[in-house]
């Protein structure tokens, strides 16, 4: 049985909340608080944002128990291969890798349009060509580029440096959202009746609320993070849960603040119809001037840098943890001689996402907009892990790492978990249903379904014929004795 790579403890509670929080606010927050009210009206996505936030702690608790259960890098791929075996954590694994890389990738082009709105003398210039209605330019493609070369390298460098940028990212990305909420709502200009209707007009409160909850799970992806890097923590796991918890309630009142900052600076309808490029960034900057539009272009960089660093942290873990089960080749499982990074997840994910820029913004929202299906997938794998580890009753009075498997509360929670993963699912996937993914985004998952095909038809020899103890070292480590054997969810227990 070969050495099994390690990753070192380095990681500090509050930058992993940073890793969860900052990964959950990305451009999207500053970019797209127009087109959310264009869907269901101000207090629609106040409220589905709210409803989503409860809905993603709900499943945060199923992530709390497992990280603390099984403190190693993967995440989900980890708990899939523990409750149900080495195929279902190639699936999950594969979806979750495409999610994760897809937003590293649209992060980095959000820079590129944030340079074009403030500084359009520069990167607007430079026209290469036009994909799907958008204008690909020399400025734009440099800017991304640059972004993804620099953040491989930060993360190249060390846990410790990354996960310190990740905090001190987060605190100026807090600092100017409320400057800016509280600006916006104080200016002379603004005013709280521009936030009605409260609803958009023509559809239901009910329908309007369930499509932001639809686009929920892409909206809070990040909290996630914090599994990917369990193996680093240099803390008991037993906190992971407190840091999903404070990660999902900052994220879901950062949605609100900047919903409300965009809502009261003009009609809200007045905006949908103009069709601004940037509705968040022509309202702040008819209230404040260029000092408004720097310092919401600030929180914006904040954000993507927060963004960028934190799924760096997360792909590079995942496929780390891949490698080293040889799912993937085992070469994804070496650590970086002098710094003990995943250095070779970290150069595929930025070799990956250096294709992206090149295909424009609109081109690239299609492998994003089903990205959230890979992130629910993995949602589900994981619920329904806890689910079936928990029982209802026992006798038995067998623990693991301290905490009682009988625990019929944790374990209806964990119920609630799968069947939120699973209206998730539906709400994607359904014909006719608020979050349904359009025929690019079909046509992207099929690619990538195609990929997988292949790439585990490539590996599916070696990979089968690892025996099963083996396995459990490479993926989820050394177990002390008395605990549960990790086996003990795949097979049925012996009749006595």
């Amino acid at each position: 049985m070969e050495q099994r790579q390690q990753l070192a403890k380095t990681l500090k509670a509050h930058w992993v909340w940073a890793i969860a929080f900052g990964s959950c606010i990305g451009w999207g927050a500053f970019v797209l608080p127009v087109d959310w009210m264009s869907m269901a009206g101000p207090l629609g996505v106040i409220i589905g944002y709210s409803i989503g936030a409860l809905l993603m702690i709900v499943i945060g608790v199923s992530y709390g128990y497992l990280v603390e259960k099984l403190p190693v890098s993967g995440g989900e791929f980890a708990y899939a291969y523990y409750g149900l075996g080495r195929y279902h954590a190639f699936f999950c694994g594969w979806f979750l890798t495409l999610g994760y890389m897809s937003i590293v990738a649209l992060n980095a082009s959000a820079l590129a349009l944030l340079a074009k709105f403030t500084m359009p003398a520069i990167f607007t210039k430079g026209h290469l060509y036009t994909i799907a209605g958008w204008d690909v330019t020399f400025g734009e493609v440099v800017i991304a580029c640059l972004a993804l070369i620099f953040f491989a390298y930060l993360n190249i460098r060390g846990a410790s440096l990354s996960g310190l940028s990740q905090f001190i990212f987060c605190v100026g990305l807090v600092i100017a959202v409320v400057l800016l909420t509280v600006g916006m709502v104080f200016h002379p200009s603004s005013s709280l009746e521009n936030l009605q209707p409260f609803f958009k007009p023509g559809t239901s409160s009910i329908a309007a609320i369930a499509a932001i909850i639809a686009i929920a799970p892409w909206a809070y992806v990040g909290f996630d993070n914090i599994p990917q890097a369990a193996e680093e923590f240099d803390f008991h796991p037993r906190k992971s849960f407190q840091l999903i918890f404070w990660a999902l309630i900052c994220a879901g009142l950062t949605y609100a603040f900047l919903i409300i900052a965009t809502g009261v600076g003009m009609p809200w309808m007045n905006a949908v119809d103009a069709g601004y490029m940037w509705g968040t960034g022509t309202i702040v900057e008819n209230a404040f001037g260029k000092i408004g539009v720097l310092i919401l272009a600030f929180a914006v960089m904040m954000g993507v840098f927060t963004g960028l660093n934190g799924f760096y942290v997360s792909t590079s873990r995942l496929l780390f943890a891949m490698g080293r089960a040889k799912a993937i080749p085992d070469s994804f499982g070496k650590l970086h001689p002098k710094y003990g990074t995943p250095k070779l997840g970290i150069w595929f994910t930025m070799a990956a996402c250096l294709v992206a820029p090149f295909f424009g913004r609109q081109a690239l929202l299609w492998v994003v907009d089903m990205a959230a299906l890979g992130v629910t997938i993995a949602y589900f794998y994981t619920t329904f892990v806890a689910y079936r580890l928990f029982k209802w009753s026992d006798q038995s009075t067998c623990k693991v790492r301290d905490i009682p498997l009988v625990a019929p509360g944790r374990k209806f929670v964990a119920l609630i978990g799968v069947v939120s993963s699973i209206a998730f699912f539906l709400l994607l996937v359904v014909p006719g249903s608020p979050g349904f993914l359009g025929t690019p985004s079909w046509i992207a998952l099929l690619v990538w379904i195609a990929l997988g095909v292949i790439f585990f038809l490539t590996r599916y020899k070696s990979y089968k014929e690892i025996p099963e103890k083996e396995l459990d070292h490479y993926i989820l480590g050394d177990f002390k004795d008395g605990e549960i054997p990790v086996g003990s969810l795949r097979t049925e227990p012996k009749a006595k």
